[in-house]
């Protein structure tokens, strides 16, 4: 039987820890954007003086937007317009929904997974929230009536389909490996040991494969440098007849979508919550040392490892974003479809290879 008061808060603390996640992100880019240009960086907003290193902006931004004009275009669709950036950022937020964050916690004979829906094909969940999720971004081009803004839509359809199917493929060497299209089934067989020391963790069995994964990721996620259908010096971008708090959510659905990058790279490459030597027990070094703990300790520190390793991934994917040019559009495309999914096709014949022998 489905405990409802479960579920309900297993999904609203996704929610809002993707949400929080995402608004901080703006003063993440900001000031790391600042650390790398030798510059202060955002801190000018502040309560009562103080100014925290900048951390009031968020909410400064937040307040200046909900308090614009919402402008809309003459010619503008009326349903199709307002509609887009909810879609934009609906599919961006339940895209997370599948991603384990803990194993199970059992508490007064209860066990609870820590994952906000429990699905047997978690990763096509993922996939096809991502997938969907471009269809706010057309609805926002065509519905501007404005053709720079009909430009970018097409430009974002066409990226998604390029690094979807790159996307995709690249995966297929984890499922090999690991079995299963469970997220929380991968994280677990990530949890064994290669030669008897070496985590099993998704990096060090398809190393290819996370590279190829990590360039479609931020390609499907549309930043820098794939950032052509929002690229401020040719075309401006599909958002550019938003305004307000509509606007606000696109650039809003960008930081869940990085978000859900992360949670999934790590879910898939870093091991997930796994911990090094950490079992369900305590932890049991290879040289023979134990240490045992409660189930509450292995929980707690299985969390706080999913958690770091996606705020490492994040820290990352802003690396990129403020260290590389962007790609030309002809760039992008031939790279996609010439360059990740030959490449991915290749990363599973080779471990098809490797897993013959274990598998005749």
């Amino acid at each position: 039987m489905i405990d409802l008061g479960i579920v309900f808060g297993r999904v609203a603390f996704v929610m809002l820890f993707v949400i929080n996640v995402a608004a901080i992100l703006g003063w993440v880019e900001r000031k790391q954007s600042a650390i790398m240009q030798d510059r202060i960086g955002a801190n000018r907003a502040s309560i009562f003086g103080v100014r925290a290193l900048g951390l009031f902006h968020p909410i400064a931004d937040a307040l200046k937007m909900l308090t614009k004009e919402d402008f809309r275009p003459a010619r503008a669709d009326r349903f199709l317009f307002g509609l887009a950036p909810f879609v934009s950022v609906f599919f961006a937020l339940v895209a997370f929904a599948s991603i384990p964050f803990g194993d199970t916690l059992r508490v007064a004979g209860r066990e609870i997974p820590l994952q906000a829906v429990t699905l047997n094909v978690g990763i096509l969940y993922v996939f096809a929230m991502l997938s969907l999720g471009v269809y706010g971004v057309m609805m926002a081009g065509w519905s501007s009536a404005n053709n720079f803004a009909l430009l970018g839509g097409q430009r974002a359809a066409a990226l998604m389909i390029s690094a979807e199917i790159a996307l995709g493929a690249s995966i297929m060497g984890v499922v090999m490996i690991y079995g299963s299209l469970d997220l929380q089934e991968i994280a677990r067989g990530q949890g064994a040991m290669l030669f008897g020391w070496i985590p099993k963790w998704g990096i060090v069995t398809q190393p290819l494969a996370f590279i190829l994964f990590l360039t479609a990721g931020i390609a499907a996620t549309k930043r820098i440098p794939f950032d052509m259908p929002e690229g401020e010096s040719e075309i401006i971008g599909y958002f550019v007849e938003y305004s307000g708090m509509k606007f606000g959510m696109f650039l809003m659905t960008d930081m869940m979508e990085t978000t859900v990058l992360a949670g999934l790279c790590t879910s898939l490459f870093l091991g997930g919550w796994q911990v090094p030597y950490l079992f369900a027990n305590g932890f049991l070094f290879p040289w023979g040392t134990a240490v045992g703990l409660s189930p509450l300790t292995v929980t707690v520190l299985q969390v706080g490892s999913f958690v770091t390793k996606v705020a490492v991934m994040i820290f990352f994917l802003m690396l990129i974003r403020w260290t590389l040019p962007r790609f030309r559009y002809d760039q992008a495309m031939r790279l996609g479809w010439l360059g990740l999914f030959p490449l991915s096709i290749l990363n599973i014949v080779l471990t098809g290879l490797v897993l013959l022998p274990w598998n005749p």
